[in-house]
């Protein structure tokens, strides 16, 4: 990691930029692949399953006994861990309905809003070197409490055609039976346009590599709607003399180990901190499974130090990270500082994997600077809001006159023939 003190800010700019891959290229590659899948439908997707995955696809269609098959072949142990996950998971999300409420605002005008779930939704899961099944309770849970009518999922299988069980235990356990192996951009194209084999879908959601986020990008310009903007994986923390070096290393190694091109950032006003820290990364990086992959994501990422702690939070609401961890033993004293995260984590017993799997919040997130203007998938992701009102005769008649002035002074006087008929038929009666 690549370490600095006391930046200008004038400066910050420079130092808030995430990896960057080649857009040209990647962007001609995704749109041949969405035009091909439109035009070709199923046939595209097997060409590119096999182009990419090396897997030949007869049915991308995951059937029942593939279902059952995988629930017996992973252990008691991480079902539990599964189901648990999901209760907190699910209470966390079913807190967040909103109870309708009629609002009276003129005597006879009445307003409300109805919550109604997006009719179709699609789930795009990754499953290669990092199989997500964790996702699956982070957009199936919410999806099936806002009473999405239809859920499909897809995800890539391996070179055999086989999912990762702990993907379909899961989302069988959340009550997904729509299942797809189709992964990469293909799969995003085909839940955006539908093909013989799979639907399309109103919103789609999930991560994924550089290919399926610029996919996502894409169809998401013709009117598909998407959750949010994404990017690489990335955390943020802030750390004091209060905070433990080797918690902070092993929460920066747990973004690293994500992908080349995650990123992660320490901000502190201790010198001895951030030393120590780079001692404690060093020694946990050694016994990593994917610590080839964590190394080049260090190397993308930074420590700064600021000699005043205001520093650190004016920076961290700049740079608007993913994931924001506050390692403090007094981390409440700063909340009324942070603007822009995606997801705050509290304390120094509060480590960002807690909310990547079982705390309850979603781990959907805004990366790449969108922390500033988006929030993480939440219910309301889900939904769809209808407005309804009701106007009664006593109501057209307090409220009337000013939509006749208003009407009036934009010129246009249908809108105010409308009002003035009522106001009149109900003068005659």
């Amino acid at each position: 990691m690549k370490v600095y003190n006391n930046i200008n800010k004038k400066e910050w700019s420079k130092y808030t930029e995430r990896p960057q891959f080649e857009n040209k290229q990647l962007t001609k590659i995704v749109r041949n692949i969405l035009a091909e899948v439109k035009k070709d439908q199923d046939a595209a997707l097997k060409k590119f399953s096999l182009q990419f995955d090396k897997v030949e696809v007869d049915s991308f269609e995951v059937s029942k006994k593939e279902i059952d098959i995988a629930c017996n072949t992973i252990s008691q142990e991480l079902k539990n861990a599964i189901i648990n996950a999901k209760n907190n998971i699910e209470k966390f999300h079913a807190s967040q309905e909103q109870k309708q409420q009629i609002v009276e605002t003129t005597k006879g005008v009445k307003c409300w809003r109805k919550s109604i779930g997006i009719e179709k939704v699609g789930l795009y899961i990754p499953g290669g070197t990092a199989p997500l099944f964790s996702t699956i309770l982070m957009l199936g849970i919410p999806a099936q409490l806002a009473n999405c009518k239809e859920i499909i999922l897809c995800t890539p299988c391996n070179s055999e055609g086989i999912i990762n069980p702990a993907i379909l235990f899961t989302a069988q356990l959340v009550g997904i039976s729509k299942i797809y192996k189709i992964g990469g951009a293909q799969a995003i194209a085909a839940m955006a346009y539908g093909t013989e084999s799979i639907p399309s879908v109103y919103k789609i959601f999930g991560p994924g590599n550089q290919y399926v986020t610029k996919a996502k990008e894409l169809v998401q310009q013709e009117g598909i709607a998407i959750d949010m903007p994404a990017g690489p994986s990335e955390v943020l923390v802030i750390a004091d003399d209060s905070s433990d070096p080797e918690f902070i290393a092993s929460d920066l190694l747990s973004q690293a180990e994500h992908g080349v091109d995650s990123q992660v950032v320490l901000l502190s006003n201790s010198k001895n901190i951030i030393d120590n820290t780079l001692i404690a990364i060093n020694q946990q990086l050694e016994v990593l499974p994917r610590k080839e992959i964590a190394k080049i994501a260090l190397q993308n990422s930074t420590c700064i130090y600021f000699e005043d702690i205001e520093n650190c939070y004016e920076f961290s609401n700049y740079y608007a990270p993913e994931h924001l961890i506050i390692a403090s033993q007094k981390p409440h004293q700063y909340i009324h500082k942070i603007t822009n995260a995606g997801s705050v984590f509290l304390g120094n017993y509060t480590c960002e994997s807690a909310g990547d799997y079982a705390s309850g919040t979603n781990h959907t997130l805004p990366t790449n600077g969108f922390a500033k203007n988006y929030s993480g998938v939440s219910l309301d992701s889900f939904v769809k809001k209808i407005t309804f009102q009701e106007i009664s005769k006593e109501g057209i008649q307090n409220l009337g006159n000013t939509i006749e002035i208003m009407a009036e002074a934009e010129q246009l006087i249908a809108h105010k023939n409308a009002v003035s008929i009522r106001l009149k038929s109900i003068k005659n009666v």
